[in-house]
């Protein structure tokens, strides 16, 4: 299959939800080894052109790893809380002004510490597809650990302002109709804090 090559893309970067089992201590700012797992995803995407964050911005200074990283927005979701694919619609419906998107958008969530080490994956596989991505974690899918093809999010956000909206719409739902190819990634990659044992579990602490 042939198709455009990923050598241009941009991140989104979901950190915009509530937090529940966490006593709703915002995921963003929990840290491992120093790091704020917000610090550690923008890091993933160094790669980016433009790194979009839905949720809420981060005191200042914290957020953004170091000098020579890609260019970091804030946005939110309306309403906030209303989940990924509302996130993700914000993202796409509000393009950075001046300049050129390139037609790949990684996605990521904030909650996944170890998401540095599949990124490579994506971006190889979707240079040999030429479809939209998705980690696969020995058999778990996680379309929110992907690269996808930016028209491909624009038709199904368009699709589901049509039938009803992207309010708590799951991904599952949103992605109905678009062709992703599951990859392989290194086994515990995708693995996300939901709960204060998984923070635990992945040396994550509250800082």
């Amino acid at each position: 299959m042939s198709g455009p090559v990923p050598t241009a893309f941009d991140a989104v970067i979901l950190a915009g939800g509530r937090s529940t089992r966490l006593g709703g201590r915002p995921k963003a700012s929990l840290r491992l080894a120093g790091a704020t797992l917000l610090e550690i995803t923008v890091r993933a995407v160094a790669g980016a052109g433009l790194v979009t964050v839905v949720g809420p911005k981060p005191a200042a200074g914290a957020g953004h790893p170091a000098p020579g990283a890609p260019p970091l927005r804030f946005l939110r979701e309306d309403p906030p809380f209303s989940g990924p694919a509302a996130a993700l619609a914000a993202a796409l419906a509000q393009p950075e002004p001046g300049r050129s998107t390139p037609p790949w958008l990684m996605v990521l969530a904030c909650d996944m510490p170890r998401s540095g080490q599949l990124v490579p994956a994506l971006l190889a596989a979707a240079a040999e597809a030429g479809t939209s991505v998705m980690a696969s974690d020995e058999g778990r899918d996680q379309p929110l650990a992907a690269l996808y093809l930016r028209s491909d999010l624009e038709g199904a956000v368009a699709a589901a302002a049509q039938a009803g909206g992207v309010e708590n719409l799951s991904m599952k739902a949103l992605l109905a109709r678009v062709s992703v190819r599951p990859v392989p990634v290194p086994p515990g990659t995708t693995l996300d804090v939901d709960t204060w044992a998984d923070a635990r579990a992945l040396g994550v602490d509250d800082g």
